[in-house]
């Protein structure tokens, strides 16, 4: 665990004592009434507006730990809390969209209840595998998960003054131009020309050069193999080519996982049976979660089943899938900040299509378990790894996020029929109205290709499984090579002995056989976001090689580097950005 500031004592008294009821409530009605549906709001404007938003984690961080800064160092904690809660709470707002694509597919409206009890249902099912996950990813794997190092940075230095006066100027120089970069691409067309993203560039920063150029390397890639694409009738000419690699994508995520964790699960293995004595249990055990999440599970599928009339085999596909994806998204969160949700959604329909399916409402009320499990773990995985660096405790931190949720499955369905009451507009089902009938401020992007994907359930799939298959085969290749390679002892030493053998070790490692966690963002966005990322990673890398060996301060944690600092830095300037935006046309489209 990286190296903790000094806990000092309170310096407000006036504050309730850490740990009591009063604690508690304090930082619950923080998170969960006000910063939450703050959050959510937020989403769910920017998901039916644009199609995408912005998590909560690095805006609540913010904020939270202006309601804990009276705690010094320890408010780092409650401030974490805190923004557990209220990421829950705007994640589940952002799932609004769900109920949008049923009004699309026209179907009727179940009860109010009903909807939220399957929301919260599925939420919990999410919390519960991406709790189940976080010893992999989080303690075993220690990936690095940029937003969750933003936010413990954040919240250690807004905390704590004496970490505050070291990286006041790094951590407000970064927000201040994520902020002005923000608001200036909304505004000056030739900044938007750019496609500049402050937070993309902040996370490559933090993941550096060599993740950064692989997924660079990822995007070129694909953009080569953007006419092959269309003559293989994969996609359309002038279409975006991540439309078609975004499946090789996650294909290649799979295969890298899965000798990932074959791997861990063999040395896991030769550990137990080497083991003559077992080791003292260390606080609770997962077998806990396990259970909450065979639970929850169960629950969904039979919400599913008696409530929307799913077809038993369907629901089990989906809860079953969750547990892929909830796995490969959090590998890719953690490694470059990126969430597929959205292709995992498509990705578990179009498996769905292969075992039968043919229904549109059918594979709505299935898919969403992917769609809403899935955005969930990952955030419970990124909210862990903030709590793995700041010290939290793992169990009060998942009960904040189980709190978040119930909250959350109630902003989610509210925000759905306030939006849709609001302006009927979005009611319409873009996906069949003509070019010049289209509405110009509700895109609702993420709904068009969920809606789209099933109407084309009747269509062939054949290209997609093609795809799915070659990144699948990619990644295991890749992965294998990889270990056969630069995990050999006379490579390091190769690498490690000359200049030679650096340049040549970080060739093969970021362009030549680059992780395929990494070079699969490229397949996700679009050539511009891999160029920014790449961007931020050699221009932290540059930074570092140049600058003089400085003499590390007393009580700073590790991971608060320049690079950590400034790119967590853009990161929250940019959803500080998000924020105003969205905010502001909410105002003017209510008012106006």
């Amino acid at each position: 665990m990286p190296t903790l500031p000094t806990d000092a004592a309170p310096r407000a008294t006036r504050l309730p004592s850490p740990g009591s009821w009063q604690y508690h409530v304090l930082l619950g009605a923080a998170g969960m009434l006000v910063l939450g549906p703050l959050g959510g709001i937020a989403a769910a404007y920017m998901n039916f507006s644009l199609g995408f938003f912005v998590g909560g984690q690095v805006l609540a961080g913010i904020l939270g730990s202006v309601v804990t800064a009276g705690y010094g160092a320890p408010g780092r904690h409650g401030a974490n809390y805190i923004q557990t809660a209220a990421a829950s709470v705007a994640g589940m707002g952002g799932m609004a969209v769900v109920l949008q694509a049923m009004a699309w597919l026209g179907m009727a409206q179940p009860p109010l209840w009903q909807l939220v009890l399957y929301m919260l249902c599925i939420g919990m099912f999410g919390v519960g595998v991406g709790m189940l996950y976080t010893p992999l990813l989080v303690d075993r794997m220690q990936l690095t998960f940029p937003s969750g190092l933003a936010v413990a940075n954040i919240l250690r230095a807004l905390t704590d003054p004496a970490l505050l006066r070291r990286s006041v100027a790094r951590l407000g120089g970064g927000m201040a131009l994520g902020l002005g970069c923000g608001l200036g691409a909304a505004r000056m067309p030739w900044l938007a020309a750019l496609d500049l993203s402050a937070a993309t560039f902040g996370a490559g920063m933090i993941v550096g050069a060599r993740v950064g150029i692989a997924a660079l390397v990822g995007g070129l890639a694909g953009w080569a193999m953007t006419p092959w694409f269309v003559a293989a009738g994969w996609m359309a000419p002038g279409e975006p080519y991540r439309k078609a690699t975004f499946l090789v994508a996650l294909g290649m995520i799979m295969g890298a996982a899965a000798v990932d964790v074959a791997l861990l699960l063999a040395q896991a293995c030769r550990q137990w049976r080497a083991r003559r004595h077992p080791a003292p249990r260390r606080g609770p055990g997962m077998g806990w979660v396990a259970a909450w999440a065979l639970l929850w599970g169960a629950a969904t599928v039979a919400a599913g089943v008696a409530w929307f009339g799913q077809p038993l085999g369907f629901q089990l596909m989906a809860v079953l899938l969750v547990l892929v994806f909830a796995l490969v998204n959090g590998i890719s969160v953690g490694m470059v900040d990126q969430n597929p949700i959205s292709s995992a959604f498509v990705l578990s329909v179009i498996l769905m299509a292969a075992a039968g399916l043919r229904a549109p409402h059918v594979g709505l009320i299935a898919a969403t378990v992917l769609l809403v499990a899935t955005a969930e773990a990952s955030d419970m995985q990124q909210d862990r790894s903030t709590g793995w660096r700041l010290g939290s405790d793992r169990m009060v931190q998942f009960g904040y996020q189980v709190a978040g949720i119930v909250v959350g499955a109630l902003v989610a369905v509210a925000m759905a029929r306030l939006f849709m009451h609001a302006y009927p507009v979005l009611a319409l089902d873009q996906t069949s109205l003509p070019a010049d009938q289209q509405p110009a401020r509700w895109t609702s992007a993420m709904t068009y290709k969920i809606v789209g994907v099933l109407h084309g359930l009747a269509q062939s799939r054949a290209g997609q499984h093609v795809a799915v298959a070659t990144g699948l085969a990619l990644g295991l290749a890749t992965a294998v090579l990889r270990k056969a390679i630069l995990g050999r002892q006379a490579w390091q030493r190769f690498a490690q002995a000359s200049r030679r053998g650096r340049v040549a070790d970080f060739l093969l490692d970021a362009v030549i056989l680059p992780s395929p966690y990494a070079s699969s963002f490229g397949g996700f966005v679009n050539l511009a976001a891999a160029g920014w990322m790449a961007a931020g990673g050699v221009v932290a890398s540059v930074a570092a090689a140049v600058a003089r060996p400085a003499r590390p301060a007393r009580g700073l944690p590790q991971d608060m580097s320049t690079a950590s600092l400034v790119g967590g830095g853009l990161i929250a300037g940019d959803a500080l950005a998000a924020l105003a935006i969205g905010v502001a046309g909410l105002l003017s489209a209510t008012l106006g």
